[in-house]
C-alpha cells in the first residue's frame, strides 16, 4: 500500500497547478515515502489537462467532463487509489519546506488517535495565514459581510472564530483546519466517510472536520509544517447587498445555509 496519496483539484489554474506539482516533486525527491499524485481536473478550459499530460506524465490525471464542485472532485481523487494517508492539497499552494510531507506522515504515525491534520499556511511574504478555526456560529457570515462587522459583538465573534487571540505557533488539536491542506488517515476515512458533495464549494472542510470529531478522531493543526498558499478570498470581495452579484459569494452563502440546516439543533463537538 502507498504511504501517501496526494489529491489536487484543479479548475482553470494551469500556472498555479504547474508550480504546485513542481514543488511537490522537488520536495519528495529522494524521499523514502511511497506516494502517488492524483490531479482531478474540474473541466478546465485553459489547457491544464494537456499541460499535466505533457509535463508531468507521472501524475495520475483524472479529467472530468463537467465541474460538479470541489467536494465531488476530492472524493473522486480519494477513491482512485488506496494509501495509508491521503493529502488533499489545493492547486494554489507550493511546498517549500524540506521534508514537509515526511513530517506530516511521521506525526500521523506517532499519533494514532488523530484522524485529520493540517499544516500552517503562510503567505508568499512569509506571514501566517489563519488556517484553523473554531466551529462557526450561525451569525458569523452576517457579521463578516455586513455593516455589523464593525460592532463590538461582531469583532469579538470574529476574533473567536479565527482564533486571533492565539499566535498559531503551537501544534494542538483544533475544531477544524482549512481544506487547502489536509492529511487524512485511511482508517479514519473508512469510518467517517468522504466529503459531503452537497457543498459545491466552501464549508465542506468545516463539515468534514466536524464529522471526524463526532467519530472521536482528533483534528490537529501542525504549526511546524509550513506550506505557501496564494490565498485570495474572492467570495468576500463584495460586501452587503452588492455581494449577491458575486457568484462565489452566492455559492458561499448557499453552503453556509446547507451547513447550518444540516446541524441545526445539534451540539457542536470541540477540540479536546
Amino acid at each position: 500500500m502507498l504511504d501517501l496519496s496526494i489529491v489536487i483539484v484543479n479548475y482553470n489554474g494551469r500556472g498555479l497547478l504547474r508550480q504546485c506539482l513542481k514543488s511537490i516533486f522537488s520536495n519528495l525527491q529522494g524521499s523514502s515515502l511511497l506516494y502517488k499524485i492524483i490531479a482531478v481536473d474540474n473541466s478546465s478550459s485553459d489547457g491544464s489537462v494537456d499541460m499535466v499530460r505533457e509535463q508531468f506524465p507521472a501524475v495520475r490525471l483524472i479529467p472530468l467532463e463537467h465541474n460538479g464542485g470541489y467536494a465531488r472532485a476530492v472524493n473522486i481523487g480519494l477513491k482512485s487509489l488506496e494509501a495509508r494517508y491521503y493529502l488533499v492539497l489545493n492547486m494554489d499552494t507550493t511546498v517549500v519546506q524540506p521534508h514537509a510531507f515526511e513530517n506530516m506522515v511521521k506525526f500521523m504515525d506517532e499519533h494514532g488517535d488523530v484522524g485529520l491534520a493540517g499544516p500552517k499556511l503562510i503567505n508568499p511574504d512569509g506571514s501566517t495565514q489563519v488556517s484553523c478555526c473554531h466551529f462557526p456560529k450561525f451569525l458569523y457570515p452576517i457579521y463578516r459581510r455586513t455593516f455589523l462587522r464593525n460592532t463590538v459583538i461582531a469583532k469579538k465573534s470574529i476574533r473567536y472564530y479565527l482564533m486571533l487571540d492565539w499566535d498559531h505557533n503551537e501544534t494542538k488539536p483544533v475544531d477544524w483546519v482549512i481544506g487547502t491542506g489536509m492529511i487524512v488517515r485511511h482508517e479514519a476515512l473508512q469510518q467517517v466517510g468522504l466529503m459531503d458533495e452537497r457543498y459545491f464549494m466552501y464549508f465542506e472542510d468545516v463539515d468534514w472536520c466536524r464529522r471526524f470529531w463526532q467519530y472521536d478522531w482528533k483534528v490537529y493543526y501542525l504549526s511546524y509544517v509550513k506550506i505557501v498558499h496564494y490565498y485570495s478570498r474572492d467570495s468576500a470581495k463584495s460586501m452587503g447587498f452588492f455581494s449577491i452579484f458575486n457568484k462565489l459569494t452566492r455559492i458561499h452563502i448557499n453552503s453556509w445555509l446547507k451547513y447550518f440546516f444540516k446541524y441545526f439543533g445539534k451540539e457542536k463537538p470541540h477540540a479536546k
